[in-house]
């Protein structure tokens, strides 16, 4: 059995969402979730198929994002694991409900814009997403000066009221 780190190659702003589901009505299905719940949402995604053929299977509407995702398939090469990256301006907090509603998703590693490393294993047989390093390590607690940052950041950004 190998341990492996995989890093995921985007442009800094690009948010992505990687996960795991167990069928090839996957790729279809996201597509479908993905346009419904964003008009204009722009995106591509892979998925590793894990038995038949075992291709990357793709889909999406722009065509920088497609290359993203099937690059970042192949790397990863985990079965059934699936990658979605969201154009510059479109962000998980706005899809991520409607991608684990999807029936065939079993599960969301990360969904994030953050420089991120998958640990992948392997046994001769296939490989497995073991989990993910989602950005760096706190620097410390906030204190109040921070708290104030932070609400009033969510409210100039128009995630909170008020």
């Amino acid at each position: 059995m190998d341990l492996s780190i995989v890093s995921i190659e985007k442009p800094e702003a690009v948010n992505f969402i990687l996960g795991q589901s167990h069928f090839i009505k996957t790729v279809e299905d996201l597509h479908e979730a993905l346009v419904s719940a964003v008009p204009g949402i722009r995106f591509g995604l892979a998925f590793c198929e894990a038995s038949g053929k075992r291709l990357i299977r793709w889909s999406g509407t722009d065509e920088a994002m497609i290359e993203l995702a099937k690059k970042n398939a192949m790397a990863i090469g985990a079965g059934h694991s699936f990658i979605i990256f969201l154009g510059e301006g479109f962000y998980p907090i706005n899809v991520l409900k409607t991608v684990q509603a999807v029936p065939e998703v079993c599960r969301i590693f990360c969904a994030t814009a953050n420089p991120t490393q998958v640990i992948v294993v392997e046994n001769g047989e296939g490989r497995g997403i073991l989990g993910v390093i989602d950005g760096a390590s706190p620097k410390g607690i906030e204190g109040e000066e921070d708290i104030q940052w932070r609400k009033d950041f969510l409210r100039k950004i128009g995630y909170k009221l008020g």
